[in-house]
């Protein structure tokens, strides 16, 4: 028999290769066998199975030995010996899914902050002891080769924080989730300190490859834009249309394994790669036009270059626009691709994909599952908008109106043809239902519309995102009454049923199994492992509080926390500090909102007070920030450049040397915040009240022990009602007040005037004490404070900030008092995991179950 020959185009390589049939019964019998028993057999996990993985690795992955490799080469060696162990799970929960057919959840997300994956694969393993045992006894150790991993910067703060912790829980949880983004080549940037100025260097994190993600070529989408659409009539009548696209590019799968916890699900997080269709112009290369040979491949590629390119010119924000298509894209193609392996038709669509859009960055998915259900698979527009409706779902994190994400109509003609004629449909027919319901309102049509006029009509895409999905929710209870209230108030007067709330939490197993092992321990001995999944049983510490002992082993455990924070602080900036002052923390985003400003204002205080020897009232603090400002936000990065000015003269003042000390950690990310939380003993949570969506920061802080200093705003209210009024420390004005100042005036220069304390630390930034050799440095900070309106409170909520951090100073004086408060508090954060959040989602708004993965002879693709 002739054998056929082998398809060797691109797309015969990546076609699936089923197993070949042999027509002799046993020795197919025998073939089946062999492979059963490969695929039914999980590798070891003990200390010598993990050195023959890691030494296999080291020589046949990396070609090296012993007595040449690098640290690179160990690291990446011990990587793929554990990824090793993830891919036989990862396989089979894939298999089990498709062959179960299950409903599956896909969470779109343009931001993911992962993290170092080493450390957190080892955790869900169960398998961190025997790894640092099977290195140590090959000479090497597991926690510096861990410190060799770049963190995959992916996000910009909470929002690709909050995705991370996420996608642990689905996965710990044994839920059938996947989530989708881009694959930045360059994620959050480096942040350099230059003369106490923020400065922005290029996050190469892809440098030396990345050794937990598979390419996926199989998985490439070409992605439209421009062009034109065409509108005929097809052979049955019906009108129809068809975009002709004037550029195209190509999106590429890379995944990344997601394990849950003491479980053998293995998830997926699937990021998309821009690639040129065409490489280069042979025809330009050969006649020496070298750059233009590579335009179209340059300009194709910058898609995914770049995290959040920055937007004050037309061209970057038109890179942003179409990062946001590019990504939904080519998801929405690979949702459709996985529902047809199983099914055929897409009316049963929401009864098997549920698709949450992680705030307004994905909401595009709207109309490009419209089109694909109108324009690809000719379903009528009532029956598609009722099947997208039904899968869709959308999560708020923003507030203030003025803040949500907008872009221009001529933009979007220009880039999205045909997805602008299937939002202008959207819009008139959800405004003829709003006619129709509210007829003696004209005015609410202009308030509910997708399209906001003005001088240049922009679309506004949370409203895309609420009229395309069947769910809207909040992500703290005060939040989503706010948005229930005044953000969308018009939107819930229609549909009260869409919007819910869902508080957000943080995955237990990084924020303390991983990054506070020595509380992690102290816990495993008075209450068992069970926490770690069920984080409502730290209530079980509660009596522990009470106990002296028990209390004494938590400050210890504190204490050395402290003084490895206190060795990373001196050999990252030289500074000393003390662990027995207390740590008083604010890690965050740098945004006004935030107000670090209010946090450098109390230290400059303080430092005034030292230099007035009025010292009594004072115990000794470290105050430790990190923060990363965008780079176009001109005050923020000032506010940055002020606490630096601060922290080198206080740190520089022999008079404040056992009283104060202030650190400033430059490029703050997810390894570091794992070093600094565990040593926090105050965490500063004080956004201007109404302003903070959530927050998560202050989750993980008081799980590991520190205690709040914050306003009733975001979680703070949540986090307020589990711990007790006496177990966490509120000042400034309520949203109810913040909104009442505002409307009836509110004249910053009455604080100034009014306060004697105020007015000195002001006067003493104004006078240039902290920027000698450019006196009128920080002028344009205190003007806006005093002239341009004081936005964000921070004057009016001086006195009550100062007060309250007396009351602070005054619980730390006695230990005991303050350790019998730590404890309540991580007694009582058990709401605060994301495994409740996940869990909330999954039955009110998903409606999917855990599905255990069981082996298979035969895994489908993935």
């Amino acid at each position: 028999m002739t054998k056929k020959p082998a398809d060797t185009t691109e797309a015969g390589i990546l076609a699936p290769a089923p197993t070949r049939t042999l027509e002799d019964p046993e020795r197919q019998a025998a073939h089946e066998k062999l492979w059963k028993m490969m695929e039914e057999s999980y590798l070891k996990s003990d200390p010598e199975s993990l050195q023959r993985s890691f030494a296999n690795h080291l020589e046949f992955s990396r070609g090296k030995n012993r007595h040449i490799a690098t640290r690179h080469d160990l690291y990446q060696s011990m990587a793929h010996a554990i990824r090793d162990r993830l891919m036989e799970r990862w396989n089979d929960t894939m298999n089990t899914y498709y062959e179960d057919n299950v409903k599956r959840v896909y969470y779109l997300s343009l931001e993911y902050l992962m993290g170092r994956t080493l450390g957190n694969s080892l955790v869900n393993l169960g398998i961190r002891d025997d790894a640092a045992r099977a290195l140590e006894e090959l000479g090497y150790d597991l926690e510096e080769l861990r410190e060799l991993e770049p963190d995959a910067g992916l996000g910009n703060g909470g929002l690709g924080r909050l995705a991370a912790c996420f996608l642990d829980s689905m996965a710990t949880l044994g839920l059938p989730a996947d989530g989708y983004g881009i694959r930045y080549e360059y994620g959050i940037f480096d942040q350099r300190f230059e003369n106490g100025r923020q400065v922005e260097k290029p996050d190469h994190w892809l440098r030396f490859g990345n050794p937990w993600e598979l390419v996926r070529p199989e998985f490439s989408y070409p992605v439209s834009f421009g062009g034109q659409v065409e509108h005929y009539v097809d052979s049955s009548g019906r009108l129809t249309c068809r975009w002709v696209p004037g550029d195209r590019v190509v999106a590429v799968a890379y995944d990344t394994p997601v394990p849950g916890y003491g479980n053998s699900t293995v998830n997926t997080m699937r990021l998309w790669s821009a690639r040129t269709l065409d490489d280069f112009s042979l025809e330009f290369f050969n006649e020496g036009d070298y750059m233009r040979a590579v335009e179209e491949k340059i300009r194709d590629e910058n898609i995914s270059k770049v995290l959040y390119p920055a937007d004050e010119r037309e061209a970057g924000r038109e890179l942003r626009l179409k990062q946001e298509y590019f990504f939904v894209a080519a998801t929405i193609k690979d949702i459709l691709r996985r529902f047809f392996v199983k099914n055929d038709d897409l009316q049963h669509l929401p009864e098997k994909v549920a698709i949450q859009l992680n705030d307004t960055h994905p909401a595009l998915a709207v109309p490009e599952l419209m089109r694909q259900l109108v324009d690809k698979h000719g379903f009528h527009w009532e029956e598609a908008f009722d099947i997208c409706t039904r899968t869709c779902a959308y999560t708020n994190h923003t507030i203030l109106p003025e803040a949500l994400e907008t872009w221009p109509v001529p933009m979007f003609e220009r880039l999205l043809p045909r997805h602008l004629e299937i939002i202008y449909e959207i819009n008139q027919r959800f405004l003829s239902d709003v006619r129709l319901a509210f007829p003696d309102e004209p005015d609410l049509l202009g308030r509910l519309s997708l399209i906001a006029e003005g001088p240049v009509k922009s679309i506004r895409m949370a409203h895309l995102a609420i009229v395309g999905s069947h769910s809207v929710n909040g992500v703290a209870a005060l939040h989503s009454e706010i948005i229930k209230e005044k953000t969308f108030a018009d939107f819930y007067r229609l549909w009260p049923g869409k919007f819910n709330n869902k508080t957000n939490g943080v995955t237990p197993r990084r924020w303390i199994r991983l990054s506070n092992p020595r509380l992690s321990t102290l816990i495993d001995e008075h209450i068992g492992e069970g926490w770690v999944t069920d984080l409502a049983r730290l209530r079980e510490l509660e009596p522990l509080a009470e106990d002296p002992a028990f209390r004494a082993a938590f400050r210890e455990v504190k204490q050395s926390n402290k003084k490895e924070l206190a060795a990373l602080i001196k050999a990252r900036t030289g500074i000393r500090v003390k662990p027995d002052s207390i740590f008083d923390v604010q890690v965050k985003r740098l945004h006004e909102y935030k107000r670090q400003l209010l946090n450098v204002l109390h230290i400059v205080a303080l430092y005034r007070r030292i230099r007035n020897r009025d010292t009594e009232e004072m115990v000794p603090r470290t105050f430790i920030f990190g923060a990363k400002a965008a780079p176009a936000y001109r005050t923020a990065k000032l506010i940055i450049q002020l606490i630096n000015a601060v922290a080198d003269r206080v740190n520089s003042d022999p008079a404040a040397e056992d009283l104060l000390k202030v650190v400033f950690l430059e490029n703050y990310s997810v390894s570091l915040a794992q070093k600094i939380i565990p040593a926090a003993d105050l965490s500063e949570q004080i956004s201007t009240a109404g302003m903070e969506a959530s927050g998560t920061g202050n989750m993980k802080l008081s799980m590991n022990g520190a205690l709040t200093i914050g306003t009733l705003d975001g979680a703070n209210v949540e986090i307020r009602e589990e711990v007790g009024d006496d177990n966490i420390f509120i000042f400034g004005l309520r949203t109810d007040e913040v909104r009442h100042l505002r409307g009836v005036g509110y004249r910053p220069r009455d604080c100034y005037e009014n306060n004697e304390e105020l007015r000195g630390v002001l006067d003493m930034i104004a006078s240039g004490e902290f920027s000698p050799d450019e006196p009128d440095l920080f002028r344009p900070i205190i003007d806006s404070l005093l002239d341009g309106g004081d936005y964000y409170l921070v004057l009016r909520d001086f006195p009550s900030y100062l007060s309250c951090q007396r009351e602070v100073a005054q619980a730390y004086r006695d230990p005991e008092y303050w350790s019998r408060m730590a404890v309540l508090n991580v007694a009582r954060m058990g709401k605060f995991s994301s495994d409740r959040t996940i869990s909330q989602y999954a039955e009110e708004i998903w409606r999917v179950g855990p599905v255990a993965p069981v082996s298979r002879e035969i895994p489908p693709e993935h």
